[in-house]
């Protein structure tokens, strides 16, 4: 901008601030400010452009574009040339938005659950300019490579403790509500930080597909889990086995819980949740197979398709005993995992359903990653809790002693 542009610009804003009017808008000070600016470093892109051509390609008139940018929408003439093989870098043929962070912007409360209507109204009274939700959506879309690499990405060779569970959405396909599982798997590692490892879309939830992620997770690098704390979903621990065969299952309590309640008459349920307290909160696992036994000499003739399942899968739902009480707390149960799905249910809980399994993973992908901004310290007396893992799990854990510890 020449001094004379400069001063002119000046004495309008001026004006424009004494008169109470706005800077902004297509009728404010900035807008000519902002159109001559990129209008003149189109054309010098373009003369750049020209001067190394190899051969007679010349300019070819202009062309209109309107661009909407943090300040209103700003109509520019555009350069063109004869062999149509200008590519301007400032604002690319296609590009229709110029504010690099308004884009960022609308993908973030994208994140926090907002729709497509209410972005659109957002940006309408904050930018005055209307967006389409056609241009919302690709803007969206632009997360959809961020997605796949992160999908995709490395993982370290061992986690301590992982945790496996599904949420269920509805996605709709060819006019038609149909359910989708979403599967997600949480992670600590070796200094005690979480961390979502993967995140993958079925159409239900079974073992044959958790067989699939597993597989996926081993190969981005994934070689040891010391626990895997699981829903009591058949044939999960044998496909998680099959995979990672020195893992030690912990199947969730309160899921097993949950199902044997299903089969006991309500008018047993308080006299028998009672006695079942005394089994999954023994002291030690001998005292709990001792209660285990009592409950079945009581409640077997009665409920004998309850009690077998809590002995056939006894192995699997007792592995917490063999650790203190802090590390019970963490892995009896996926509650750490559930509470991951709560706080992603608060951003989803407006969607009816999906328009597709894309916008499904767009949408959970940015409230993980929001999520996990939280994540920033190590889960609470992991000093301690590591250790105890080192004497179980022995070399299978290499740990860095000259490294700083993380505060606990």
């Amino acid at each position: 901008m020449n001094t004379e542009e400069q001063q002119s610009f000046e004495k309008k804003a001026l004006d424009q601030l004494l008169s109470g009017k706005s800077l902004f808008g297509k009728d404010g000070a900035f807008a000519p400010m902002l159109k001559g600016f990129i209008e003149k470093a189109l054309e010098a892109e373009m003369s750049s452009h020209l001067s190394e051509s190899s051969d007679k390609n010349k300019r070819n008139g202009k062309g209109k574009k309107t661009l909407k940018t943090n300040i209103g929408e700003v109509e520019i003439s555009t350069p063109t040339d004869r062999n149509s093989s200008f590519e301007p870098s400032i604002v690319k043929k296609r590009q229709t938005i110029l504010a690099d962070n308004l884009s960022e912007k609308i993908i973030g409360l994208y994140g926090l659950g907002m729709s497509l209507r209410d972005i659109s109204s957002h940006i309408s009274e904050m930018y005055d300019m209307q967006i389409s939700h056609t241009v919302l959506s690709e803007i969206t879309d632009r997360i959809i490579p961020d997605i796949k690499a992160w999908q995709n990405r490395p993982l370290e060779a061992l986690y301590c403790i992982v945790w496996l569970d599904a949420m269920h959405y509805k996605v709709r396909i060819n006019g038609k509500i149909e359910h989708r599982a979403l599967y997600n798997i949480l992670g600590v590692n070796k200094e005690g930080k979480k961390e979502i490892l993967g995140m993958y879309v079925s159409q239900s939830e079974g073992a044959n597909f958790w067989l699939q992620v597993l597989t996926d997770l081993n190969n981005r690098g994934l070689q040891d889990i010391l626990i895997a704390c699981t829903d009591n979903l058949k044939g999960f621990s044998e496909a998680i086995l099959s995979i990672f065969p020195k893992t030690q299952i912990q199947k969730c309590i309160v899921h097993q819980i949950r199902n044997s309640l299903k089969y006991v008459a309500s008018k047993d349920q308080k006299e028998f949740i009672k006695d079942l307290k005394l089994v999954y909160k023994a002291t030690n696992k001998s005292v709990a197979e001792d209660e285990l036994l009592k409950l079945s000499e009581k409640w077997g003739a009665k409920y004998p398709v309850v009690i077998e399942s809590w002995e056939r899968n006894w192995e699997e739902l007792s592995a917490y005993f063999e650790y203190t009480e802090p590390i019970r707390r963490i892995i009896y149960t996926t509650n750490a995992v559930e509470g991951f799905h709560r706080q992603v249910r608060k951003v989803t809980k407006t969607k009816g359903a999906f328009t597709n399994d894309m916008a499904l993973l767009k949408l959970v992908y940015l409230a993980t990653k929001n999520i996990e901004k939280k994540w920033t310290t190590p889960l609470q007396n992991w000093s301690l809790t590591i250790q105890q893992l080192y004497i179980k799990f022995g070399d299978r854990i290499q740990l860095d002693i000259n490294r700083e510890p993380s505060n606990a």
